[in-house]
């Protein structure tokens, strides 16, 4: 059984260390962090668990795997030293806050022969894996484009924009459904609030196979949305994170072509059919992704979101925040 190190217990950490502790192929668990209160309450939440507010015994120790959920500015340095020891690496989502950092912690992986995982929790989440299914069969038909809100009152950053926080959940869900990136991005952002850290993103992105995607990302909403509707030639769907039940739902509409009878005329008919809720599997994302890396270490198993997963979206992060700051212009990836 794997034995893990889960750095950091501030917002995400516990979430990381209650779904560890909850599995049985989990062996040996650690929490490590600096805070004195984050560390007790941890303790007092998950009795039997070993502790430190020393990462340096974590990188000294026999442990399988150091799980890497800290700030994201901490991120590439936390992980390169693990690799470095010959740990088997999970990074909260970023991976990275730049490409050559990302692209180092991947090809440092490759060399020593451990899995990099990125948490990219969203990939093991059963309406996005839904709506993958009905891409993937052909249900929608060709996808015209994928129009996404990810938008709440906060919360704020201090060290990333709202691109970094926000959007990588939207490109590795992209990612994953269209099995393609861009080729290229373009966005529109401001900073309200806090001077030099945009909190409203706009983003747009192509694709080879001439899919596009809207991307609007804020902390600044006077409500939460997590909805994106995804348009086919058969199809439509809609993914909706915040419905209790029905987080997805399949539209039988859409536009037909009726070929002219004559030269230059031409009619389009408007089809309305049913609206189908399908039924989902029930499990809890974070489990699925937790369970995926004991896996990647017990059994080596490649993950859904690997190192290279979390590389392709950083490229993405990177390319949107540098046509944030060049005032909209598109960046070719």
């Amino acid at each position: 059984m794997a034995r893990i190190a889960v750095v950091g217990a501030g917002y995400w950490g516990p979430n990381l260390v209650r779904n560890f502790y909850a599995h049985e192929s989990c062996g040996e668990l650690w929490v490590c962090e600096q805070d004195q209160q984050r560390l007790e309450r941890v303790r007092s939440r998950f009795p039997g668990i070993h502790y430190t507010r020393s990462f340096d015994e974590i990188i000294d120790s026999d442990l399988d795997g150091v799980v890497v959920a800290t700030t994201v500015g901490t991120h590439y340095e936390l992980a390169k030293r693990a690799l470095e020891a010959g740990k088997h690496v999970f990074v909260e989502k970023p991976l990275a806050v730049s490409v050559k950092k990302a692209e180092e912690l991947v090809d440092l992986a490759a060399k020593k022969g451990k899995t990099l995982m990125v948490g990219h929790t969203f990939e093991y989440s059963p309406p996005v894996l839904k709506v993958k299914e009905l891409i993937d069969t052909g249900e929608l038909g060709r996808i015209f484009f994928v129009s996404s809100m990810r938008v709440n009152l906060g919360l704020h950053q201090k060290d990333v924009s709202v691109i970094w926080d926000l959007a990588p959940h939207d490109f590795s869900i992209l990612f994953c459904w269209l099995g393609e990136v861009p080729t290229s991005i373009s966005t529109t952002g401001n900073a309200f609030v806090q001077k030099g850290i945009p909190d409203v993103a706009f983003i747009s992105a192509r694709f080879p196979s001439g899919t596009i995607a809207h991307l609007e990302v804020s902390w600044l909403a006077p409500s939460k949305l997590r909805r994106t509707a995804i348009v086919g030639d058969k199809k439509m769907a809609v993914y909706d994170d915040t419905e209790a039940t029905e987080k997805v739902k399949i539209f039988d509409r859409g536009v037909d072509f009726k070929y002219p009878e004559t030269f230059g005329e031409y009619q389009l008919s408007y089809r309305t059919g049913d609206i189908l809720s399908p039924k989902l599997a029930q499990h809890e994302p974070l489990a699925m992704e937790t369970l995926e890396f004991l896996r990647a270490i017990d059994e080596g198993i490649v993950p859904r979101s690997d190192g290279e997963s979390g590389l392709r979206v950083v490229r993405a992060l990177d390319a949107a925040q540098r046509s944030m700051e060049a005032g909209g212009s598109p960046v070719q990836l």
